[in-house]
């Protein structure tokens, strides 16, 4: 009889007040022979595994087991991987697999691969005991970093890093963010470590609170106009009408990255007020490997603090809808 692990899946998408995740039964996965497989310590609990559970990313495969911020120790390896050993201590992000033949792949941007898959999407992901992972596309984690902070930088980490290059801030320049939860939150501290001063626009007060707390010199509401003009602006939250607020905000030649995977429709824009001056507006999709290579030494470097709050594993389905409910600052992180 096969080995069987305990996974929480998504038969159909629901609103999370509804609880659609099932606590059940699945086989242990075998890894392939160019994969790994870890025993799950730790995941963390993000904005996007909440789209997928309420719909909003369409599913690709019932029954999945979400989670893509997955840490965990590796037990087994496919015949034909030497990158990694058991009993490694081994990161799984969204990016989980992509060609390496499209034009895109051949140019660095594996991000914007057409055949790209995603874990906790196309494949089970780390809302189980057990998962695999292409051994190419798992991440060595920094030593010292415990399990609960180190699988938030396995997401909001890295987007928030791609989100910060997309917004290209200058030296010491001003970012405004938008939002402040997981990925914002480690964000901010990258900035900071370059110099920058940061500007954040949320709601929230304990949001508020971390804001002030890890560096911003200004705090305000979702849709209040920082006190000076910013070089830079990411929206994290997915809110379309933070958009007009946020371009608005940018001095000339500004950029604004858009960070999300999902966002609600964004109102029209005034050419004017909004686009003129040469400001510029970028969307961020997935992350390259070398993102995620970059934001691990950063986060090994600078002791990046990551504000996480821990759930046992049976409570996925409580920090689904803490998040929603948007009752938890920082990171969210269920331990097995």
């Amino acid at each position: 009889m096969q080995e069987q692990m305990t996974a929480w899946t998504l038969p159909a998408p629901a609103p999370v007040g509804d609880r659609p995740l099932r606590l059940g039964s699945k086989p242990v996965p075998a890894p392939a022979a160019d994969e790994v497989r870890l025993r799950v310590t730790a995941c963390g609990v993000c904005r996007t595994d909440l789209h997928l559970v309420e719909g909003d990313l369409a599913p690709r495969r019932p029954g999945v087991a979400p989670g893509h911020q997955v840490v965990g120790l590796v037990d087994r390896v496919g015949e034909h991987v030497d990158r990694f050993s058991v009993g490694d201590r081994v990161g799984i992000a969204w990016l989980r697999r992509t060609c390496g033949e499209c034009r895109w792949c051949r140019a660095g941007a594996e991000n914007l691969c057409p055949r790209s898959a995603y874990t906790g999407w196309d494949a089970d992901g780390g809302f189980a005991t057990y998962a695999v992972v292409p051994a190419a596309y798992a991440y060595r984690l920094p030593e010292g970093l415990a399990d609960t902070q180190a699988a938030p930088l396995l997401c909001a980490g890295i987007i928030g890093y791609r989100a910060l290059r997309r917004a290209e801030l200058p030296p010491g320049g001003r970012l405004g963010i938008y939002g402040f939860g997981s990925s914002a939150h480690i964000t901010a501290q990258v900035a900071r470590a370059s110099g920058a001063e940061v500007y954040v626009m949320t709601r929230g007060r304990d949001s508020q609170e971390l804001a002030r707390r890890l560096g911003a010199v200004w705090v305000g509401g979702p849709s209040d106009a920082p006190p000076r003009p910013l070089d830079s602006a990411i929206v994290f939250a997915p809110a379309g009408d933070l958009v007009p607020p946020a371009l608005e905000a940018l001095d000339r030649g500004g950029t604004l990255a858009l960070a999300g995977i999902h966002m609600s429709a964004v109102p029209s824009l005034d050419y004017g007020r909004h686009l003129f001056l040469e400001k510029n507006v970028r969307s961020v999709t997935s992350n390259t490997r070398a993102d995620g290579e970059a934001l691990l030494r950063l986060a090994g470097r600078l002791s990046i603090e990551v504000h996480a709050t821990s759930y046992p594993f049976d409570e996925v389905d409580r920090a689904l809808e803490d998040l929603a409910g948007g009752r938890v600052s920082g990171s969210l992180v269920v331990t097995t």
